[in-house]
């Protein structure tokens, strides 16, 4: 006796296929990570990131009008600061005139409609390469609050739109949100990282802006006194709650693909939108396989940001996004 019901039906052709299809991908889902440093014609290839780059600010400016031209609207901005103007406690990131200010507005003039994110972290800026104030072999959680929150409202009059505090101290987005209050920055939004873990896949953009942990005897070199344990899943969806509640706008999860059985858990639990991280480690090895030969570099990629989107994420944060908008055309 024959099936009442033959599945295979709804996978005849492509075209009943893309019919039934329940996740898809477009331009809009995806927030573009970008590298900005000094500098005037500069495009430096990241070693450990085939095909990914640093940019100057005039290079900064082009890459933005493209991105936009393809129907990616976003961008996330990080920085690397020189030697010399990094110290304990990220002055230079309440330079009006630092680089991360100046790249907001380079984007801005070239592209006064795309969305601009800014980092919000004092790694970059760190001479021991941690997200806060480091004090007898500790970071810092109240007294960092105080520069992020500065930093925050540093990147709204510069013309941030949102602000994305990735350093994960206790308390920082209720800080950041009653600064930009007073300020009466009122429109500035801001993603936090909710759920950010002391993961093994950041080497390559630790490379990218030159800002691992120094290890010493002063202070770890790690980040697992704030960053979460990869072992924890109940405590995400905690995180998570406790930022909406202080004022964020946007949760970020990451890193990724290891960490989708947490966004689908955060997806579950709050109606904010949700935005991951397909963070640097992931991009190396998909781009390190292809060169061997391994996997298939397209229809991978395409599967990884499916399965992104499909564990209940809004937004993408990926390196692959320009490559992954170009197969869609």
């Amino acid at each position: 006796m024959y099936p009442l019901r033959r599945n295979r039906i709804l996978r005849n052709n492509s075209a009943i296929r893309h019919l039934v299809r329940e996740t898809i991908l477009t331009p809009s889902d995806f927030l573009v990570p970008l590298f900005v440093v000094e500098g005037h014609r500069v495009k430096e290839e990241i070693p450990s990131m085939p095909n990914y780059y640093r940019l100057s600010l005039d290079n900064l400016e082009k890459e933005a009008k493209e991105l936009w031209k393809m129907g990616l609207c976003a961008v996330l901005l990080f920085v690397k600061i020189p030697e010399n103007l990094k110290d304990n406690q990220g002055k230079e990131a309440l330079n009006e005139h630092g680089l991360m200010q100046r790249a907001i507005k380079a984007v801005k003039n070239a592209c006064p409609e795309m969305l601009v994110m800014t980092d919000v972290a004092l790694d970059p800026y760190s001479t021991y390469g941690h997200d806060g104030i480091v004090a007898d072999g500790i970071i810092l959680n109240d007294a960092t609050n105080e520069i992020l929150a500065e930093m925050s409202i540093s990147h709204a009059l510069a013309g941030a739109d949102f602000v994305a505090p990735s350093d994960m101290m206790d308390g920082r987005i209720r800080i950041i949100r009653e600064a930009l209050e007073d300020e009466e920055l009122t429109s500035t939004g801001i993603m936090s990282y909710g759920a950010k873990y002391a993961s093994g896949f950041y080497g390559p953009f630790r490379d990218a802006l030159d800002s691992a942990p120094v290890a010493s005897d002063e202070v770890p070199g790690n980040k697992q006194t704030y960053q979460m344990d990869p072992a924890n899943r109940l405590e995400a969806v905690k995180e998570a709650k406790m930022d909406i509640e202080e004022g964020a706008d946007i949760i970020m999860v990451k890193p990724g693909l290891c960490y989708l059985d947490i966004v689908r858990d955060i997806r579950n639990e709050i109606d904010v939108p949700i935005a991951v991280y397909q963070v640097s480690g992931e991009y190396a090895m998909l781009k390190a396989a292809a060169e061997k030969g391994w996997l298939d570099h397209d229809s991978v990629m395409m599967e990884q940001l499916i399965s992104i989107k499909r564990a209940g994420a809004s937004i993408i944060a990926s390196y692959f996004a320009k490559e992954a908008v170009a197969l869609m055309s």
